[in-house]
């Protein structure tokens, strides 16, 4: 009994670290990505120190406006998690900020403008309708009219819209407007929806001077209907990037980086005092002509913006909700949901990244275009390549691309049955945490793998005394339709609209009750006899600081030396 309390003791300890270790990683990426901390250089391999993030942390939460403590508390972790501009935040140094700060004008120029004040516009491409049902293209082209009317009616700014590149002009505009996804070409790719909204390109000579690109995934709307974005709010931010100005720590102003809201009456828009100032020290103020900026025969916008439903259409409900899923993977700390052509993702920290599917085609490169579902996919973790199996076929990617030479037969995994029948088609695939090794299974059998030596090699036969009997896991069903780990090294079954966990990486447990896969992990209700059960999906969040990581650390390895020491004391007698 002392033994095993001592053992319990270690392995919370264990995972404690761990989970604060994580944390920080993630911390550490944000303020890496937007200006707060400089990368680490990978030639001298240095780190970020415990005093630098420190002061990162502070200088992010006063740009914020949030309570300047230095550490990651929930007030700054929940900002940090707020949908935002892709741009940084930090143009110069802190020194530059903290005088920018003592200023009652704290607007930001980005050293750039425009040596001209008539500017003309195009749309190189307009908002998916998969995504984005509610926003046909005229309503789009006169919300981005009144967003550069924002700017016009402050300085003295001229905007025309003209044809696109693609409908027979040399160049677009000056500033190019386009909806993408994902990587598209520019260095700065988008993430699925939430996280970063859009970016623009400060003015210059440069090709892509003045562009603005939307993230095509979200849903974008006009008055921020139900859970989607305004495009008027986040179009008129990131214009003013493409003229110039860089994000301001006022509030209010339209350029903070942070996603502000929708605005209730987009004809009648004045831009924050902060804003005007800083339009009017790159451009001059305007004169006493009257406000330039709409086209009278461009579609107008409705006044006020239409009601708000208490719930988004949602057209996918049915299949999100009430289906059974192809395949479903956890892929770079993300849970993917396969059905037929489409997808759904869960991010870690349990939020869905949208209530409707993705097209498998349009996000992993190299897969038969005609595609109308996946067997099974897995994360390989020797050299985080992923692996999809469709049909005797399957693909090795590397990140959403796949490399050269594929599809290949799943013949060459020498996987074959207890009657001697070479397997054509897989159910589940699937790393346990137990012992890091592949186990893929069809047909009610299962094999195994040894992956963790890397390159391609490792791939063709499983270990001796393979296949063995799916029903092995008990308490799971035998047919099941993916397997994942997840959390803290448990391994979850599903089937149907069901999964199951087994805990800690065991082969089974004493009582296994299936949980439901709409309510859990995809946001969907709950039928009104069935009580959702505290979600056991998600890795807890660690609640700690930054201040007290380190003696945290420190003293929980001292307390596992000493349990340790214990143990083997313990053992001796």
């Amino acid at each position: 009994m002392e033994l095993a309390l001592l053992l319990w003791m270690v392995l919370s300890l264990t995972e404690s670290a761990s989970a604060e270790a994580e944390q920080y990683s993630r911390a550490v990426d944000w303020l890496s990505r937007y200006g707060y901390l400089p990368p680490p250089d990978p030639r001298t391999s240095q780190l970020q120190t415990k005093e630098g993030i420190e002061k990162a942390i502070r200088v992010m939460q006063r740009f914020g406006g949030v309570q300047e403590t230095g550490v990651l508390d929930s007030e700054t972790t929940k900002l940090m998690s707020t949908p935002r501009c892709s741009l940084p935040d930090i143009v110069g140094s802190e020194d530059m900020l903290r005088k920018r700060r003592r200023r009652r004008k704290r607007y930001a120029l980005s050293g750039l403008k425009w040596y001209k004040k008539y500017l003309t516009w195009s749309i190189d491409s307009f908002p998916s309708s998969s995504y984005s049902p509610g926003l046909p293209n005229d309503m789009v082209e006169s919300i981005l009219t009144h967003a550069f009317k924002a700017w016009s009616d402050a300085a003295p700014l001229n905007f025309r819209k003209v044809p696109s590149a693609s409908q027979g002009t040399a160049a677009g505009g000056d500033i190019r407007v386009s909806f993408a996804s994902l990587l598209h070409d520019d260095g700065y790719p988008f993430d699925g929806r939430g996280g970063t909204l859009a970016h623009a390109f400060f003015p210059g000579w440069d090709k892509m001077a003045g562009d603005t690109h939307f993230d095509d995934h979200e849903i974008w709307s006009y008055g921020g209907v139900g859970e989607s974005t305004d495009l008027f709010t986040v179009a008129v931010h990131e214009f003013g990037h493409a003229l110039g100005l860089s994000h301001s720590s006022t509030d209010p102003s339209i350029m903070r980086p942070y996603y502000q809201g929708p605005v209730e009456d987009i004809p009648n828009f004045k831009l924050a005092l902060d804003d005007r100032l800083a339009i009017q020290q790159l451009y001059g103020v305007k004169d006493n002509r009257p406000p330039g900026g709409v086209d009278p025969n461009h579609p107008s916008l409705p006044r006020p913006p239409p009601p708000k439903p208490t719930r988004p259409s949602q057209p996918s409900f049915g299949e999100r909700c009430h289906a059974r899923f192809d395949a479903v993977a956890n892929i770079r700390g993300e849970v993917f949901f396969f059905k037929g052509a489409h997808f759904w993702r869960t991010k870690r920290d349990g939020s869905l990244v949208s209530l409707y599917p993705s097209q498998i085609k349009d996000f992993w490169i190299g897969l038969p275009p005609g595609i109308t579902r996946v067997d099974t996919v897995y994360e390989r973790k020797s050299d985080s390549s992923i692996i999809f199996f469709i049909g005797s076929q399957y693909w090795v990617f590397k990140d959403t691309v796949a490399m050269s030479g594929y599809p290949r037969p799943l013949s060459e995994w020498g996987m074959k049955t207890k009657n001697g029948a070479l397997v054509d088609r897989l159910d589940a695939a699937f790393i346990w945490a137990h012992n890091g090794k592949t186990y893929l299974f069809s047909q009610g059998e299962f094999w195994r793998f040894d992956e963790s030596r890397k390159g391609e090699q490792v791939t063709r036969n499983p270990d001796p005394g393979y296949p063995k009997d799916s029903s092995l896991w008990e308490g799971v069903p035998s047919d099941m339709d993916d397997i994942i780990t997840w959390g803290e090294g448990d391994t979850y079954f599903f089937k149907d609209n069901l999964y199951w966990v087994i805990k800690n990486g065991g082969l089974n447990q004493d009582v296994i009750s299936p949980k439901s896969i709409s309510v859990d992990w995809l946001r969907c209700p709950a039928p009104p006899s069935t009580s959702t059960p505290a979600g056991p999906r998600f890795p807890k969040e660690c609640k700690c600081d930054l201040r007290g990581s380190s003696s945290i650390l420190r003293s929980s390895w001292i307390l596992l030396i000493s349990v340790l020491l214990v143990i083997n004391d313990f053992i001796r007698k």
